[in-house]
């Protein structure tokens, strides 16, 4: 049975409101100004030639963050493929379909030539699937998906159905017409009724794979990528395809497959469970967008303990669904994956008081959104800024935003950097979003190491630039971007500030900036090494100061 998890200042800085200092303070625009007295000379840096330096990094930056969105997307269809395999729909034809092929065929080439026709047909139905995709809904589209509302809400309920459809409330299936179409075109002689047998399998097997395929394609497409509906259908397919080539060129492997029975339609049921828990990160992304506040740290992670210690259960035999077959006895295997899933359910417990759990940080909403929480407490014990600030005006946005982990931060530019002048220190901007899984971990498994978070407090001026957030601008900061956008809401301002600034578009994207508004290091992404990503903010800290 296959089970797979996808986790992968002092006290008088800031008062309750969030307020600070801002007497004195001179805004200005987010073109970049004359640099003043303080600049040190490591900041003194052309700015054609700093402009060119950020430029390049973002598209390395960008190109390295899409290749790793796609090989993840990658990932995640292969191991789809796999758990498809064991559905109960597909299980069954495997040593069917084999035989076929051995029996029709004259020799043992011949076999193997007509498995692996099937096989790269297999690919090509599920590919041309994810490229219709990426054609119905072009590359735009799929980067405004991840905190669409109306689209969020859809995936949710779809994924919400595909997981009643695998813990038996019904059966998805596609019109028998199709069916028929697809399997009268399968007695074609040659290749052309190869590839025919291979759209009935994927026809008549939709009510296992459907929900399987809808959820990959759901992630795919809010990852941006714009080969990523493509991608993912292909390491799914493959998955499913390498099973029939490799039986047919060894058919005495079949013998040591397991027989189908009742364990088919449990691979099922796990995975609706597990549908269902990936669900709700859909919702949650909606509900940070859109400043809901309704669904929390908490509530999220109820939710998860009570879906997964359900599934613990289920795998002990103390639940039954409709399609179940009895357990007369409970298998080894069935055993350990219930001790997993409930270890899990129980690792989760200590979050509802505020644990990070970084190991599934990513997926759940920002630690910053729960009531009740301990150890943010335990890491800040009062302090913002290291300085003496008295509290003055409120900070921008702060009754929408808030920073992670008890540190302060601005979130808008102009303010941070009016701010950064004043007192004297670099600015660190985090392009993030509310739907970033890894800005999420780098906030839970990086920030709270005790030499990172002492550099944000002590030595930088923090300033969060949430780059798909939905609160409308006011109407006289609406506007039309060189590019052709239209600027409507926080998130269109400061996604084009990102790109038209800095030629990149993905997150997190950290820059570390001088008072004249230049790199003072090159920007980078995610770096999970807290080490290095220390020695990042030392570099940026040096060269704020001119030392080589």
């Amino acid at each position: 049975m296959l089970l797979v998890f996808l986790f992968v200042g002092n006290a008088k800085a800031q008062d309750s409101t969030g307020a600070i200092n801002t007497d004195d303070i001179e805004f200005t625009d987010i073109e970049p100004v004359k640099a003043d007295s303080q600049v040190t000379s490591a900041s003194a840096v052309s700015k054609d030639t700093a402009t060119i330096r950020a430029s390049n990094t973002g598209n390395v930056i960008k190109k390295e963050a899409d290749s790793r969105s796609l090989w993840t997307t990658f990932i995640l269809g292969f191991l789809g493929g796999l758990a498809a395999l064991f559905m109960p729909c597909i299980f069954p034809m495997l040593p069917l379909t084999v035989s076929y092929f051995t029996k029709s065929a004259s020799s043992k080439s011949g076999a193997i030539t007509k498995a692996a026709v099937y096989g790269i047909s297999i690919i090509l139905i599920y590919v041309l699937l994810g490229l219709i995709v990426t054609i119905v809904f072009g590359a735009d589209a799929l980067n405004d998906l991840s905190t669409n509302g109306i689209f969020n809400i859809v995936f949710f309920l779809m994924l919400v159905a595909f997981a009643a459809s695998f813990l038996g409330a019904f059966e998805l299936t596609l019109p028998s017409s199709w069916v028929n179409k697809a399997d009268s075109n399968s007695d074609k002689k040659g290749f052309a009724g190869i590839f025919f047998m291979a759209a009935t399998l994927a026809l008549v097997s939709f009510s296992c794979t459907g929900p399987i395929i809808g959820y990959l394609l759901v992630e795919a497409a809010t990852k941006g990528a714009l080969l990523g509906p493509a991608i993912g259908m292909f390491g799914f397919a493959l998955a499913l395809a390498i099973p029939f080539t490799l039986f047919a060129m060894f058919p005495s492997l079949m013998q040591g497959l397991p027989k189908s029975g009742g364990w088919l339609n449990s691979v099922k049921v796990v995975l609706g469970f597990l549908e269902l828990a990936l669900s709700l990160k859909f919702l949650s992304n909606v509900d940070l967008a859109y400043h809901w506040e309704w669904f929390d740290r908490e509530i999220f992670l109820s939710l998860w303990i009570v879906i997964f210690a359900l599934m613990g259960l289920y795998l002990l035999g103390k639940l039954t669904f409709s399609n179940d077959s009895p357990i007369q006895f409970l298998s080894v295997p069935r055993l350990f994956l219930a001790i997993i899933v409930l270890s899990f359910t129980m690792y989760m417990v200590p979050g509802l008081w505020g644990a990070p759990l970084a190991s599934i940080s990513a997926f759940l909403p920002p630690q910053q959104t729960q009531d009740f929480d301990l150890y943010t407490a335990s890491l800040s014990q009062g302090k913002g800024f290291s300085g003496t600030v008295e509290s003055a005006h409120p900070i921008k946005y702060v009754d929408k935003f808030k920073a992670p982990l008890g540190l302060t931060a601005f979130f808008d530019y102009e303010e941070g950097i009016a701010y950064a002048r004043k007192v004297n220190k670099p600015v660190m901007i985090d392009f993030t979003g509310h739907a970033c899984v890894n800005c999420r971990k780098m906030e839970a498994a990086v920030w709270p190491d005790q030499v990172v978070r002492n550099h944000i407090i002590n030595d930088y001026v923090l300033i969060q630039l949430y780059v798909d957030d939905k609160t409308d601008l006011a109407q006289n900061e609406q506007f039309v971007s060189k590019s052709g956008k239209s600027i409507k809401t926080i998130g269109n301002k400061w996604s084009d500030f990102q790109a038209s600034r800095f030629n990149a578009n993905s997150q997190p994207f950290y820059v570390l900036l001088g008072h004249d508004e230049k790199p003072l290091v090159e920007p980078i992404g995610a770096d999970y090494d807290k080490v290095s990503y220390a020695k990042y903010l030392e570099s940026g800290l040096k060269a704020f100061k001119g030392i080589k």
